[in-house]
């Protein structure tokens, strides 16, 4: 296992190190980290994609990013481990050092394992429910479990698949999304008071360093909609369970072209104030990475993106999402050694200034 985690001198060394523009690192929470990370979600449970994956992270890393994300139910656990074995060979090979990436995963979801025969239910009953890990009534109709035992438990299976004493960040994936059909909202958020004081005690205890929603709808759908969700009043309850070094700082949604509520939907409010959810995260000192940059290459085929810039398609959406005021980093998901070339030339490219982007938005909404 491998100790220690994210710091603010070693993430700022990264940069400084990086054959990267100095201009594409975002200062957040004292750290040092890239306008662009590494997603690994798609993907077949299978060795060659294991082997795809380590490769990317390690060329994605070499490139100057230091933001990696995963998920526990990524390619049936075996993305986490993908991941984990970059990390330990890029170390070894003396190229990185564990204190300058800032490493993300998430829980939540129900998973098997990719590398034991075992179908869903089968390994469910087998690692959770025999175990008294899960019981009757714990996983919702979405294959979804927030309870503190299942989550203390995912928590040190990805640590174990990580290869890593401590997380960087720990994401409740799409909780009310995957939670709502069955529970009422009152007692949603009930069970995530109980889930913050989980992962206040695990930074305690020095498993993880902060912890945060990753989502799909809640924070970018209306305030009627059963799924929505309010960032103040989440940073409000993790405030009540950890005070003010509570260590709820990162959120994770949906943002590209397309799917550009983040950006220009009044979805959320602080205090009175209708507001975008890129600016309420602003407002409340909330990191946000993003998903779906390229939506999954759909934003590639030939006509579907906007002109604009004189940048290739990956490049054009990748540069719109990160220059975005509010925007930490998209998460590109990347395996092919052409793709990660072409992605990667963006680390060379400095983002759009404020202006630029204010002009190019009013462009594209025109």
């Amino acid at each position: 296992m491998i100790s220690g985690y994210a710091t603010a001198e070693k993430t700022n060394e990264f940069a400084q190190n990086s054959n990267a523009n100095s201009t594409n690192f975002n200062e957040f929470e004292n750290l040092t980290l890239s306008n662009v990370g590494i997603g690994t979600y798609l993907g077949d449970p299978d060795n060659k994609t294991d082997e795809l994956v380590t490769s990317a992270v390690k060329q994605s890393v070499e490139s100057g990013i230091n933001v990696i994300d995963t998920a526990i139910n990524y390619r049936s656990q075996k993305a986490e481990r993908s991941v984990g074995k970059a990390i330990s060979e890029l170390i070894q090979e003396g190229k990185i050092s564990r204190d300058q990436i800032f490493v993300s995963t998430k829980n939540g979801y129900v998973t098997n394992d990719g590398d034991v025969p075992l179908g869903l239910w089968e390994y469910v009953k087998k690692e959770y429910t025999d175990k008294g890990v899960v019981k009757e009534g714990d996983i919702t109709s979405g294959y979804h479990c927030m309870t503190v035992p299942y989550l203390s438990d995912q928590l040190d299976r990805s640590l174990e698949n990580l290869g890593l004493d401590c997380v960087d960040l720990i994401y409740l994936h799409n909780a009310i999304e995957g939670q709502i059909k069955d529970v009422s909202k009152e007692k949603f958020l009930e069970n995530l008071k109980s889930v913050f004081e989980l992962y206040e005690q695990k930074r305690k205890e020095g498993k993880i360093k902060f912890y945060g929603l990753a989502t799909w709808e809640c924070f970018r759908v209306a305030k009627d909609n059963p799924q929505y969700l309010s960032l103040e009043d989440t940073v409000n309850l993790a405030k009540q369970v950890g005070g003010e070094n509570h260590g709820f700082r990162f959120i994770q949604l949906p943002f590209n072209l397309y799917y550009d509520q983040a950006l220009l939907g009044k979805t959320q409010f602080v205090g009175d104030t209708s507001t975008s959810l890129l600016e309420s995260a602003v407002k409340l000192g909330i990191g946000v990475f993003t998903s779906v940059p390229l939506m999954q290459g759909r934003l590639l085929q030939p006509g579907t993106m906007p002109e604009f810039l004189d940048l290739k398609p990956s490049l054009r959406a990748l540069q719109f999402i990160r220059s975005s005021p509010g925007v930490l980093a998209p998460l590109v998901g990347q395996k092919s050694l052409e793709h990660i070339s072409e992605n990667m030339e963006i680390m060379n490219i400095p983002p759009l200034s404020d202006d630029e982007f204010l002009k190019l938005v009013k462009k594209l909404t025109s």
